[in-house]
């Protein structure tokens, strides 16, 4: 078996030719075959504008079936893929535009402001997503009678694609995946969870993000699965109906996304009424409650999920033991844009609470110089998912990739005696304490967002002192104003009253070395990654972030 994506179309055009492969959301989707027919006649396109092996094109676009035409497209021709996040402003387009050098960039109508030619001389084309023409051109150079199939295998070192991470300690870095760290990678998934023909797999996450494009467009291709996309953001106004016509098998998420549904919508409905509230007190009662409630939450998502896969990000650990208790299919995965991205995953059968399971089979992790006491340390990874390098950084490749081979994650955990890991944050957030000891931020924002109202929260040191920045469902606060008739100029008052109820509670469950000297209000939503982790650098002391942009 050869690792390069030349390789993989035609093994999955033979093997599922008539099976159903992309499609959005209520239309017909193209089979495995008409996929590789559109693939090869989108080369052919590429080579009549010259894009030789090695030069780079981008694809600027919300999800599609095209999305993952164009990418195929791009790759069995030994070029170089370079995704952009959507949602990334006009300066980052232009500058991964501008660092990758890249020479065409598939792009959808509704981005195209902010593609800045007039700051990109190595960019010779721009190819509408949409209808695979060349803007500005009334020649139709797209013709599904006009194939190119390449001669030539990529080289299973051969750099696939260069993905820039949307990091949550600064600048953006070119990750450079080769055809063999995203294909044998999507192929190890299998181990975990033998995705097949009759999975329906829903994408709700960028196709841009190594986590939905490794494990929710390769793998689902490899193993012969539908996948479809959704024609808006994924709000509960379009997801709830997708969810209900497609009954997907599989879905790629991360913890905000069932964090949200599970303040929202599942934990108000256990404190409605005294009886269901003192019912909610007893073990027995609680978990028969979280039974009931999984069942419902099985329904809204169509009523066939196996696997619920989460990632990106710890998830809170009320909500995953909510999960676990109501036989939600849920499995944690855990790893990084670096390691294409799978280093370590469970599946519903044999997950456990807070771990993100056992490594890949193929991928050697280590603790490194843990601390005697606890057992953390750094994680370490060795395997054929371990990225190439960063694009013209080799002083930051060297950082993090030792001359044997091993990548330095950044991020701290232990394994139990049964082998499973678990992840205790970054190296970069942890906080040394007045005694020397390690706190971990992550840990208490965890419990800050399980109380009533407390929508995210950061926690930081300031002046030797630990504060947090909540953000607040300030709406529903004024909403309960009003229903209990208090007058509406005491909001401000009850946001600080219970912001002091906060903290003073929250004091009481965690230990002394980690007390919260102050929590703050903090107005606006936090900036965050693609997969919905606080951008931490931006909150540094004496840092202003920008307003969001949208």
């Amino acid at each position: 078996m050869r690792h390069n994506f030349l390789y993989l179309l035609r093994e999955v055009e033979s093997k599922y030719s008539d099976i159903p492969a992309l499609a959005f959301v209520g239309e017909k989707p193209i089979t495995y075959l008409q996929l590789g027919r559109k693939v090869r006649a989108l080369s052919s396109v590429l080579k009549k504008l010259n894009i030789n092996p090695g030069d780079r094109v981008a694809i600027l676009g919300t999800n599609s079936p095209h999305w993952g035409i164009a990418y195929l497209s791009i790759v069995i021709t030994r070029s170089i893929v370079v995704p952009i996040l959507p949602d990334f402003s006009e300066e980052e387009v232009t500058n991964v535009l501008k660092h990758s050098e890249a020479k065409a960039l598939f792009v959808t109508n509704g981005l195209k402001q902010k593609v800045r030619t007039d700051l990109l001389p190595d960019l010779k084309c721009i190819i509408n997503l949409e209808s695979f023409n060349l803007d500005h051109c009334p020649k139709a150079l797209y013709d599904e009678n006009n194939l190119y199939d390449p001669e030539e295998e990529p080289a299973e070192d051969d750099v696939a694609a260069i993905l820039y991470t949307s990091g949550t300690t600064g600048k953006s870095k070119g990750v450079m995946l080769t055809h063999k760290n995203i294909c044998w990678t999507a192929r190890q998934c299998l181990t975990i969870e033998p995705i097949n023909t009759q999975y329906r797999m829903l994408s709700v996450l960028p196709l841009a993000h190594t986590y939905e494009n490794t494990i929710g467009f390769v793998l689902p291709l490899i193993g012969g699965a539908s996948v479809y996309y959704l024609p808006k953001k994924p709000t509960p106004q379009v997801l709830i109906p997708a969810l209900t016509s497609v009954k997907p098998v599989a879905i790629l998420s991360v913890p905000l996304i069932i964090e949200k549904i599970y303040n929202n919508r599942i934990k108000p409905a256990f404190y409605k009424n005294a009886l269901i509230r003192i019912l909610y007190k007893t073990t027995p009662g609680r978990k028969m409650l979280h039974r009931l409630a999984g069942k419902s939450l099985m329904k809204t998502f169509g009523g066939e999920l196996k696997f619920f896969g989460i990632g990106g990000a710890k998830i809170n650990s009320e909500v995953e033991k909510f999960l676990m208790e109501a036989q939600f299919p849920i499995a944690i995965g855990y790893g990084l844009t670096e390691t294409s991205p799978l280093l370590a995953g469970s599946n519903p059968q044999n997950h456990r609470l807070q771990s993100t399971g056992f490594p890949l089979q193929g991928v050697t992790l280590k603790i490194h110089n843990p601390d005697a006491n606890t057992g953390e340390g750094e994680i370490w990874a060795k395997g054929p998912n371990v990225m190439k390098g960063y694009y013209k950084e080799p002083g930051l490749t060297a950082e993090v990739l030792t001359p044997d081979g091993w990548f330095r994650t950044g991020d701290l955990g232990v394994f139990d005696k049964d082998g499973y890991l678990y992840i205790k944050g970054r190296s970069k957030n942890v906080i040394i304490g007045a005694g020397g000891e390690n706190i971990y931020p992550e840990d208490i924002e965890s419990i800050l967002n399980n109380y009533p109202h407390v929508l995210e929260s950061l926690v930081m040191e300031e002046d030797g002192k630990l504060i947090a920045l909540v953000h607040l469902d300030t709406e529903a606060i004024r909403k309960k104003l009003e229903e209990t008739s208090e007058e509406i100029r005491h909001f401000e008052a009850k946001i600080q009253e219970h912001l002091r109820h906060i903290h003073r509670d929250i004091n009481t469950r965690i230990s002394r070395n980690a007390q919260l000297q102050k929590i703050i209000h903090h107005v606006e939503p936090f900036h965050k990654t693609a997969t919905q982790k606080i951008k931490r650098f931006l909150y540094s002391r004496g840092k202003n972030p920008p307003p969001q942009t949208t």
